[in-house]
């Protein structure tokens, strides 16, 4: 990694420090920063730098930088560390996840999604269908998440106000199956500002604004009224969100339903009461008419859930108790605030409804491993810290306390017990302050609890006090009331806890309201009445009558509380991979690193203690069966079994020949490597001896195959033989015993039907004709020739001429015998020509016409024998005009009419055009299919005779 990075960029892995001291580390740090390189290692954990601004780091080229490379094979990134957990869980089947933690703005979002592309991109490779759409199923789901539970803070424009775990299940081939989505503690409607109901506002089309009865301000409406400053990405945004409820699978009712649930919010946020004398009244009764109309309830109804109360007697009896000014303002916000939760929570199981795993059989499928990806809400100081603050902080606890369980205690731990020479790192365990939370009848949710469970009229101030009295000697626990002298805490309002990330200071107002359920149970009817079903859907609870005895509900500090215990449970069992996020500077600036503000975060996260632990201690370890089972091919004395005692010792024999005996320690059951360099060595001489085992395997079984289908195949032929052969005797015993009296019959067997021969047999059928032989053995030896021209022309000629003068005897020699005048001449110049030629015998001739330049037709002579094609002049006693060689013939052409036009064609390109003349004697003798018969016969026999040769 030294060689990817310059020293000018400082040290990428914080363990290569000259020494571990905080200046040297903020200095590293600071120097990165400025240098752009945002990610830095402590091991397998990765620091990350929020650089407010865009980075070109994140690509198809950087992916595929980080696809199937060891950490440290490149510089520090997000991807290196999603790659590790994903090899990991695909090497070993194991559960893996990627905790990421770091305060609010600290990048802990966006660090979530670039995980998450980096995941999507190196998987499927075959690009299977179902693959694709789970992998952009859950792509899509962040966006939708993002727009619903992020909102705008005094610290972040898109701060996440709920905590999001999410389980991806792989295949055995390593390829998404689907997933799992846990949220958690959603914080409340008008504790900020959330983006989506300003991307709706000012996205939104005119015809939507106008279905919804909704102004195109944010600030027409108390919810949107602070904070929603302008943005040219409200509509794009907005346009995106709605995409993604689509890709994943979310109906057109069901995203209408979505809209009309966030006006009728903004619409409650609007409304307001007012006394007349004994009884409180609605202002804008239209705005209550919207209301009832998007929720698809009566307004009559909705009127009476906002006024009224419904009360059940001891006796059974119902009465309504009206509400003042105060309680119908507390109710209209505490059923704001319900309607956003429970919709939140709906999208997430509907997206849970399209991802997850279904009919998975671990027999068919093979085992089922999960990566865990945990992005939840930073630790948080505010001016003003509430019931939320104190959950999110105490969760934050819990995960630092995993932290520091995983990574420091349970380290050094292991060390001690294995019997590996150690020196002790000291760190600050946050265990007490966890207690101080969530210690069962001591810690500060059961005196919550105890609280609100508490009959008569219990205040928040009246908790404190008891948390006073119960929590006043917990070194992390104190308020104005125990420490009278510090003034930055307000009398019967404030305490403060020591926490690791440092002290907040909370407000106790509002505590037990937020912890109780506030909601009325009018409400829960009101919405569980609606036509609308999505709605319906989301309120359950709503169908219980007023006067059903039920269970206290447990309270939302002890939900949460249960909810975190299951989420560090789940994370426990997994191998985890840390991203710690910092924020560098309060003001979001790319430029400023405030060194007072990242010291107080690499402090409180624990880093410097995690560089001691790492730089002291072994970047791996296994037990010795499953490190001998991984690299036993790597060593000659261990493949493919060993004969040694113990494995230790084949363990160390592996260590020993690659000369890595001083880069490890031997424990009671594990091996433990100080440097990655060395597994990663041994990793990638595995890497290169696997494809030749493979290979071997692959032979060795290609063998037995090839061989038992060399049997099969022997087998098969051997039978196909002998059927062949019992198929073509039969063939022939038929047609033997058809044709056994073909002689005596008067057409020689022509009439005899053949027998199907097999298919052996189909060739040599369509060129065997018995009967035919039948009828040419007969034929004497001088019509023989005749009989092959006729073969040859019918060939030729069978289909384009209607008559080619086959029904008539052919003379070949025509102008010997057509006029007794001119044959003692021609019969006198083929003599001369024949001792002159030496030719063998003449093909044909006849008298012709032809046309010449100039348009002038001139009677000829044509003279065709087996040598030369002759042109003669019969007026001049059939003297030689033009000789051509036979062998330069390289075609015929004649029309397919009835006339006797003649072409042939010469390699020189000197062609013979003529009429054939019809002859005086028979002048309707057609002549054309003589000659083409002829000469194809003649030129069929000279070839056999040069392939005989």
């Amino acid at each position: 990694m030294a060689e990817l990075e310059g020293l000018e960029f400082g040290k990428s892995d914080f363990v290569l420090l000259d020494e571990v001291t905080m200046e040297q580390f903020m200095d590293n740090l600071k120097l990165r920063f400025e240098k752009g390189r945002i990610y830095t290692f402590i091991g397998e954990v990765v620091v990350s730098v929020n650089p407010y601004k865009h980075l070109d780091i994140y690509g198809k080229e950087v992916i595929e930088d980080y696809r199937g490379r060891e950490l440290y094979e490149n510089p520090p990134h997000l991807f290196a560390v999603a790659d590790a957990a994903y090899k990991a869980m695909k090497r070993r089947a194991k559960d893996t996840c990627i905790v990421i933690s770091g305060e609010s703005g600290a990048g802990k979002t966006e660090a979530s999604k670039y995980i998450m592309q980096y995941i999507a991109a190196i998987t499927n490779p075959n690009q299977r269908a179902e693959v694709e759409s789970v992998k952009n199923v859950l792509l899509k789901s962040n966006c939708v998440l993002e727009a619903f539970g992020n909102a705008k803070t005094n610290r972040n424009d898109n701060s996440s106000r709920f905590g999001k775990y999410m389980d991806i299940n792989f295949n055995f081939n390593g390829d998404p199956t689907g997933g799992h989505i846990n949220n958690y503690l959603l914080e409340k409607i008008n504790q900020h500002l959330y983006v989506l109901f300003v991307q709706v506002l000012r996205g939104g089309s005119d015809e939507l604004l106008k279905s919804l009865y909704l102004q195109r301000d944010p600030a027409e409406y108390a919810y949107t009224s602070q904070g929603a400053s302008a943005s040219n990405n409200d509509s794009l945004c907005h346009k995106a969100v709605m995409a993604a409820l689509k890709v994943i699978g979310f109906t057109t009712e069901e995203i209408s339903s979505i809209y009309k649930i966030l006006s009728t919010i903004l619409h409650l946020g609007n409304l307001q009461f007012t006394s007349d004398g004994e009884h409180v009244v609605l202002v804008g009764e239209d705005t209550v008419k919207h209301i009832s109309e998007l929720t698809s309830t009566e307004p009559e109804n909705t009127r009476k859930a906002l006024l009224y109360r419904t009360v059940a007697t001891g006796g059974g009896e119902v009465i309504e108790k009206g509400h003042n000014e105060q309680e119908a303002s507390y109710g209209r916000d505490a059923f704001a605030k319900a309607l956003y939760e429970r919709l939140f929570a709906w999208i997430v199981g509907r997206i849970n409804s399209v991802i997850e795993v279904k009919d998975y059989n671990p027999a068919l499928h093979g085992k089922n491993t999960v990566i865990g990806v945990l992005d939840i809400y930073g630790f948080e100081i505010f001016d003003n810290n509430s019931f939320e603050q104190f959950c999110i902080n105490y969760c934050n606890e819990k995960l630092q306390q995993l932290f520091i369980e995983l990574i420091l205690r349970q380290e050094q731990d292991e060390y001690q017990r294995e019997g590996i020479t150690w020196q002790h790192i000291e760190y600050f365990n946050n265990q007490i302050i966890v207690d101080l939370v969530e210690q069962p009848h001591k810690g500060i949710i059961s005196i919550l609890d105890e609280a609100c469970l508490t009959a008569g009229k219990v205040t928040d101030t009246v908790c404190l006090d008891s948390m006073n009295k119960k929590l006043g000697q917990h070194p992390h626990y104190t308020s104005r009331k125990l420490c009278p002298g510090d003034k930055t805490m307000e009398f019967n309002r404030d305490f403060r806890i020591r926490h690791y990330a440092g002290d907040v200071t909370y407000s106790v107002e509002g505590f037990l309201d937020k912890n109780k359920d506030p909601l009325f149970q009018d409400f829960k009817r009101l919405m569980y009445n609606s036509s609308d079903h999505v709605l319906k859907e989301m309120w359950p609870d709503g169908k219980m009558s007023i006067t059903e005895v039920t269970k206290r509900p447990l309270t939302a500090a002890t939900l949460f509380k249960n909810s975190i215990i299951a989420l560090v449970d789940k994370l426990a069992c997994k191998e985890p991979y840390y991203v710690r996020c910092i924020k560098p500077n309060e003001v979001k600036s790319p430029l400023l690193f405030d060194d007072g503000r990242c010291q107080h975060q690499v402090a409180y996260l624990g880093l410097l203690e995690n560089v001691r632990v790492r730089r002291a201690g072994f970047a791996y370890r296994q037990p010795y069966a499953r490190f001998l089972q991984r690299y036993k091919m790597t060593c000659e004395y261990t493949w493919p079994n060993h004969l040694m005692s113990t494995d230790q010792e084949a363990v160390e024999a592996i260590v020993n020949q690659h000369g890595f005996e001083d880069d490890v320690a031997y424990g009671h059951t594990k091996l433990f490597v100080r440097t990655p360099r060395t597994l990663f060595t041994l990793e990638q001489e595995r890497a290169a001896l696997i494809p030749i085992l493979v290979l071997f395997l692959q032979k060795v079984w290609r063998g037995a195959l090839a061989r038992m289908r060399c049997r099969k195949i022997r087998a098969i032929y051997t039978i196909m033989a002998h059927y062949k052969c019992y198929k073509v005797k039969a063939h022939f015993w038929e047609v033997e015993r058809r044709f056994a009296n073909v002689r005596n019959m008067a057409d020689y067997g022509k009439s005899v039907e053949w027998p199907t021969p097999p298919a052996a047999l189909m060739q040599f059928h369509r060129i065997t004709q018995w009967w035919a032989r039948q009828l040419i053995k007969n034929i004497p030896p001088s019509d023989m020739a005749e009989v092959r021209a006729k073969v040859a022309a019918l060939s030729a000629l069978s289909g384009e001429r209607v008559d080619w003068g086959y029904s008539r005897a052919w003379e070949r020699d025509y102008l010997a015998k057509d006029s007794p005048l001119m044959s003692t001449n021609f019969v006198r110049i083929t003599k001369e020509l024949k001792n002159k030629d030496q030719y063998s015998q003449v093909l044909f001739s006849c008298s012709v016409r032809m046309l010449n330049w100039f348009n002038n037709t001139k009677d000829r002579a044509l003279l065709i024998t087996d040598k030369h094609i002759y042109r003669l002049e019969p007026k001049k006693h059939f003297k030689v005009q033009k000789r051509i060689s036979l062998d330069t013939v390289v075609g015929v052409s004649v029309t397919s009419g009835s006339d006797q036009m003649v072409a042939l064609h010469t390699a020189s390109q000197d062609d013979i055009l003529v009429h054939l003349q019809r002859g005086q004697l028979n002048p309707n003798q057609d002549r054309v299919g003589e000659l083409v018969g002829s000469l194809t016969d003649h030129f069929t026999r000279q070839n056999v005779k040069q392939r005989s040769k």
